[in-house]
C-alpha cells in the first residue's frame, strides 16, 4: 500500500512546498502580521529580519509534511478534486491545525487562541493548498 516512492511526482512535491512557502510567507507577514505577533507577545517591537535557520526551518517542514501528504494521496489512490479537498481538509484541519493550537495553548505563547486561529487557519489552507496540487499533478 505505502510502497509509492516510485510514482511520486517530485515537482509537483517541489511546487506545493515552495506554494506553501510562499503563502506563509504573505500569512504571516502581510496578512496576519499584527495579529501573529500580537498572540506572540511582540506587538510594537520592531521588526526583526528572521535568522536563516527560520527561514530554511519553514521550507524543510513545509517539504516533509508535503512529501507525506503526497504519499497518502498515492497511497489512499485520491484521484479527484472533490477528494483532495476533502483529504486536504482533513490533514489541514484534523492533523496540521490541530497541532498547532495544541502547541500555542502552553504558558509561553501569551495569547493562544489568537496563535491557534492564525496559525490554525494557515495550516488549514496549507492542507487544502497542497493537495490540490499534488492531485492537480499526479
Amino acid at each position: 500500500m505505502f510502497n509509492v516512492m516510485q510514482n511520486l511526482n517530485w515537482i509537483s512535491i517541489v511546487l506545493a512546498t515552495l506554494s506553501l512557502s510562499l503563502l506563509g510567507g504573505v500569512w504571516f507577514t502581510v496578512l496576519f502580521g499584527k495579529a501573529y505577533a500580537l498572540a506572540l507577545g511582540k506587538e510594537g517591537s520592531s521588526k526583526v529580519k528572521p535568522a536563516p535557520i527560520y527561514i530554511l526551518g519553514l521550507l524543510i517542514c513545509g517539504l516533509v509534511t508535503t512529501i507525506a501528504m503526497a504519499i497518502l494521496i498515492y497511497a489512499f489512490e485520491i484521484e479527484s478534486y472533490v477528494d483532495a479537498i476533502v483529504f486536504g481538509g482533513i490533514v489541514g484541519l484534523g492533523l496540521l491545525a490541530s497541532t498547532t493550537i495544541n502547541t500555542g495553548i502552553n504558558p509561553n505563547i501569551p495569547r493562544p487562541l489568537v496563535y491557534g486561529l492564525v496559525s490554525g487557519s494557515y495550516f488549514l489552507l496549507s492542507g487544502l493548498l497542497a493537495s490540490i496540487i499534488l492531485v492537480a499533478m499526479k
